[in-house]
Order: structure tokens, then sequence, then C-alpha cells
């Protein structure tokens, strides 16, 4: 049996912790991106006058869940390698 530090052994824990804060943050970012769509009147992302603020909100929300997603694959294809918290 390999020695695992204790490091290692919170990496898993650690990443949950991280993804919940990144699913926060696109939660906060989707109220940022519908409140603009509102004020502007304008909810349709193909309008030529979408507000730029909603772009650029929508833009860094999508990166946010790219992130998640690979960061959850990395859970996923890791969690046979790393030990079970007993």
């Amino acid at each position: 049996m390999q020695s695992t530090s204790r490091f290692e052994a919170t990496i898993p824990t650690q990443l949950h912790v991280l993804i919940s804060d990144l699913r926060w943050r696109t939660q906060m970012l989707d109220a940022d991106i519908q409140e603009e769509e509102r004020r502007a009147g304008i909810s349709d992302p193909n309008n030529l006058a979408y507000p730029m603020l909603a772009q650029n909100l929508r833009a860094r929300r999508d990166n946010l869940q790219v992130s998640i997603a690979i960061l959850e694959s990395r859970i996923e294809k890791r969690s046979t390698e790393w030990p079970s918290a007993a």
C-alpha cells in the first residue's frame, strides 16, 4: 500500500469546495446578466444592441462552467486513485 500525504488526502475535498464556490459564482453572474438584460430591455445575445456588460458576464460564466466541468472530470477520473475518507 502506497503512503499518502495529508495534502494528497485533502485534494478531493479542496476540489469539491472549489467547485462549490465556482457554482456559486456562476449563479451570481447569472443574476447579474439577468439584471443587465432587464435594465437594457434586451435579452437576445444575438441582438446588435445587446449590452456589452452582459456579453462579458456571459463569457465569464461560460468559462467558469468549463472550469467546473474540468474539475469534476478530474475528480471522477482520479477518485479510484485517491484514498477514501474513513
